[in-house]
């Protein structure tokens, strides 16, 4: 593990391209590990041969983001906040917002996984299963929920370790229940026979075990920042801070997870096959996206950190090396989604249906993939530097104000491929919105940076 000191001496003095592939590439294997065991579980359930048990993991998905949105609002909003309170050199506050991030999590956690139980069938109605794909739905995702304060929790504590450099641990934290759940579904699903509910088992057992790996960083003491009870410190200024960032994260989830939702429902009317393909699509498509979030996780340290140091210029340095990293990347997965996209899809039915919708919305989806990298880069800088309010405009338009409307409306003039295209519409008017929000940003940066160089030569011509 690296030393705290070398951890804030790599933050303030190493090259800004190294210092994002150390802290990058680890976030990066974590989601692509993360991704990968998204599409392999959809495999694993595809080979039970029932395309409602596929549409099953469609409707469960947006559930999953529901429970996942806690653990983000709290992990991320926490990330930032320590990341500027360590640039600041405030250790004893940002032990306080640790311990109480972790200790909120946790009652959040069970709170959630209780309230769930009770309400599963009606939340699955909401999000779009019919009555073929209930009985399979509500069997999966009742295990999911009864697990949920692991999942709230681990996002937690991912983001707050991330917050302070090692994002090494996240990382081997995050591929260990990956792993783990790989391995399990196959064995709980056809070893035991459990079918469903052993993908949902797997799922939850992995969970715990990375659950018990990542508290396990705190309580033997190989943190910089502290988990305690003693720090627990419930105050308005800690949660204000959480919230202002926590929030914005918190809406994006969820309307993600009520887009989902919709779309699953916009879908309905066109069969099981249309449910399936846009669950299979999605879970393609969170391959490219999730390496995105992985750099992200480590370039947020990066900025919270330099920007807390008034260090604008490997602040600037950090975001232009960034989008040009995001977009090569963007527009390679654009190519092999678009010319590979019946194959792709072939590998997880062999209903040619599903192939067909499935094929068709991957390949709508990817037209403006290429400036996803851009969208999720500014996403993450109005984060770590604690610029809520345009945080919460970028996590509403992508989800919310432009996709939500796209999805009620385009399919009553245009069928299935209003579906279909409903989220190309909607990044395309974000595309708009984050160009616009990034221009401020910039300028308001050169702003700052000026206002701190001739403070620094007003000061040095009061001490001659």
């Amino acid at each position: 593990m690296m030393e705290k000191n070398q951890r804030a001496e790599m933050m303030e003095n190493e090259k800004i391209p190294r210092v994002l592939m150390k802290l990058a590439v680890p976030g990066i294997i974590a989601m692509l590990v993360n991704a990968v065991y998204n599409v392999v579980d959809t495999m694993f359930v595809g080979m039970l041969g029932n395309t409602s048990a596929i549409g099953a993991v469609s409707v469960a998905f947006p559930l999953f983001m529901i429970i996942a949105a806690f653990g983000q609002m709290f992990g991320v909003g926490a990330g930032s906040y320590i990341s500027r309170l360590l640039g600041e050199k405030n250790k004893e506050l940002a032990d306080k917002t640790t311990s109480t991030t972790f200790f909120t999590s946790l009652v959040c956690g069970i709170v959630f996984m209780n309230v769930g139980t009770i309400i599963i069938e009606p939340l699955l109605k909401m999000f779009g299963a019919t009555a073929t794909i209930m009985p399979f739905a509500k069997e999966y995702s009742t295990i999911l929920v009864a697990g949920s304060v692991f999942t709230v929790c681990n996002m937690t504590l991912n983001n707050m370790i991330r917050a302070e450099g090692n994002v090494k641990y996240s990382m081997f934290a995050i591929s260990l229940g990956a792993a783990l759940n790989i391995i399990l579904d196959p064995i709980f699903m056809f070893g035991f026979d459990m079918g469903i509910r052993g993908a949902a088992l797997a799922t939850v057992l992995a969970q715990g075990i990375s659950f018990i790996f990542l508290i396990r960083y705190f309580i033997s003491g190989k943190s910089y920042i502290k988990i305690a009870f003693k720090h627990f410190t419930p105050s308005s200024k800690i949660y204000a801070e959480i919230m202002k960032i926590g929030i914005a994260t918190f809406v994006r989830q969820a309307l993600s997870s009520l887009s989902l939702g919709l779309i699953n429902v916009a879908a309905m009317p066109y069969g099981d096959a249309a449910v399936a393909a846009m669950g299979v699509t999605l879970r393609i498509l969170s391959i490219g996206v999730f390496v995105i979030f992985g750099y992200n996780q480590g370039l947020q340290p990066v900025v919270g950190y330099n920007y807390g140091a008034k260090k604008y210029n490997r602040l600037q340095e950090a975001i232009k090396v960034s989008l040009k990293l995001t977009t090569i990347f963007s527009m390679l997965v654009t190519v092999v989604f678009m010319f590979f996209a019946e194959a792709i899809i072939g590998v997880f039915s062999n209903d040619a249906e599903v192939i067909t919708i499935g094929a068709k919305t991957l390949r709508a989806i990817s037209l403006l993939f290429p400036l996803f990298g851009f969208q999720q880069v500014y996403a993450s800088l109005f984060q770590a530097l604690g610029k809520g309010k345009e945080s919460l405009i970028l996590s509403l338009a992508r989800q919310g104000i432009f996709l939500i409307p796209a999805v009620l409306i385009l399919p009553k003039f245009f069928g299935l491929n209003g579906v279909i295209y409903s989220q190309t519409i909607a990044d395309f008017f974000t595309i708009i919105v984050t160009a616009i929000l990034g221009l401020i940003l910039n300028k308001s940066l050169k702003k700052e940076e000026q206002n701190v160089y001739y403070k620094g030569l007003r000061e040095q011509q009061i001490v001659v």
